[in-house]
């Protein structure tokens, strides 16, 4: 899930870098070569950035379903740039969370995430985008099969103040670096506790 904070551009986090983003190859599992493409999209009121990142994870589709809806997890901390996590409420399919990131620890990111599970589909948005010095904060991310494999497409749409400086940013500390260590982490965490997730 993407997030920002405006003040501390340099270590943002959940939001990626170069002059012109296009298409970066990365390895992070040692089992398989997996990419990960980082693509500028059209934002459909007109203001802010979007982007679409995907990647491809080795796992299997209902294992790493089963993962990324872990809303409450505990391994979610293990993430460089979670301080904190909690899972707040459950009505059906909707999840409400609420989380604090290492750049901005005395701010609470309250999350929704609403759960397609025969659609492999979750749908987000942030709940109090003013506290945490945002105009809004919302995406999509979609999983499906790829020959045993898990293809991720986590589209994203977010504005607040010095949005495009981050989103050029080039090196660590960018957008681009940001979300090619949140695919990394993905990969590296469901490799290592994949068989909690399996049948």
């Amino acid at each position: 899930m993407l997030r920002t904070d405006a003040p501390t551009l340099s270590l943002l986090s959940i939001i990626v870098t170069i002059t012109s983003i296009g298409t970066i190859a990365a390895s992070a599992d040692q089992n398989a070569p997996s990419t990960t493409e980082v693509q500028r999209i059209k934002s459909p009121d007109q203001s802010g950035q979007a982007y679409r990142l995907i990647y491809t994870v080795n796992a299997p589709l209902d294992a790493f379903w089963k993962f990324k809806t872990s809303f409450g997890a505990k391994f979610l901390v293990t993430n460089r740039y979670i301080l904190s996590n909690r899972l707040v409420e459950r009505k059906n399919n909707v999840f409400i969370t609420e989380t604090r990131y290492t750049d901005a620890p005395k701010t609470v990111f309250r999350w929704q995430t609403t759960v397609y599970p025969s659609a492999f589909r979750m749908n987000y948005v942030l709940l109090n985008p003013e506290e945490c010095g945002q105009k809004y904060n919302r995406g999509t991310i979609q999983l499906a099969d790829e020959s045993g494999q898990t293809r991720v497409v986590h589209s994203t749409y977010f504005d607040f103040f010095g949005a495009t400086v981050w989103v050029h940013f080039p090196g660590a500390g960018g957008m681009v670096a940001f979300l090619r260590y949140t695919a990394d982490w993905e990969r590296d965490t469901i490799r290592q506790i994949q068989h909690r997730y399996l049948p």
